[in-house]
């Protein structure tokens, strides 16, 4: 009797296994603007500026590292996404930011990091030949960093926290080797909001491997009693699909 729990046991694991699979996201392309990046810190007493329209900004190349694993409609993955920008030029007004003033005319330059660990699972509602439509959770790790910096003045002000958010994902695949794609993490209360969001389409090319193309937006912030700090980054993406 026994051996024939353990027999069964093993077998369900075979079954399992056989249904399963591993997965590799790998992201990349260009950040090629920001709508808005409204900062002050600190919140009360520092300068409200916004880096978008007040300074420049160049397109610079960023990637992003997801690895999944997948049991028939149960999704489980883990997102590596860093992101550091750099805006320079000089403020029409004396800024104070972080405590330190910088005066108006002044060249400088200001270092934005926004880096973002993730873990999520999801489970899909619909998984059909065309159509796979589901949600799930996010527990996000975000490490912040905002520096600003000419010769007179270098400070920075970092912000280390964690971050729960809704995931969601849709696919329609009107043929065997396309599919359209929107997917993302989202979520907002009174202290902020935070959207990362893909729309695109993506090409099969055999059954392992695939490739995609389209746009990402990275919109969000806080407004809380040590800082403000608002943005919106946009994204060309394009990556590997890949499957084990």
């Amino acid at each position: 009797m026994t051996f024939r729990y353990i027999s069964t046991f093993f077998l369900f694991i075979v079954c399992l296994s056989t249904q399963a699979q591993f997965k590799l996201d790998l992201e990349g392309g260009a950040v090629f603007g920001t709508n808005y990046n409204k900062v002050r810190i600190p919140n009360t007493g520092g300068t409200l500026v916004n880096l978008a329209e007040e300074l420049s900004i160049k397109p610079k190349a960023f990637y992003r590292i997801r690895v999944g694993y997948t049991i028939k409609r149960h999704n489980i993955s883990a997102l590596y996404a860093p992101l550091t920008v750099k805006y320079d030029g000089s403020f029409n007004q004396n800024v104070n930011f972080n405590n330190l003033v910088f005066l108006a005319g002044q060249p400088l330059e200001v270092f934005y990091k926004f880096n973002s660990y993730r873990l999520t699972y999801r489970y899909d509602f619909i998984s059909t030949g065309r159509w796979k439509v589901g949600a799930g959770l996010t527990g996000k790790i975000r490490d912040a960093d905002v520096r600003f910096k000419n010769e007179s003045g270098d400070t920075h002000y970092d912000d280390l926290g964690f971050v729960p958010l809704v995931n969601f994902y849709a696919s329609y695949k009107p043929t065997y080797r396309w599919s359209f794609i929107v997917e993302g993490d989202a979520l907002a209360s009174k202290f902020g909001r935070a959207e990362d969001i893909f729309a695109g389409a993506a090409y099969q090319i055999n059954s392992k491997l695939g490739v995609k193309l389209g746009y990402r937006v990275v919109e969000g912030g806080a407004d809380v009693d040590k800082i403000y700090n608002f943005n919106w980054i946009n994204y060309a993406s394009t990556g590997l699909l890949i499957q084990f």
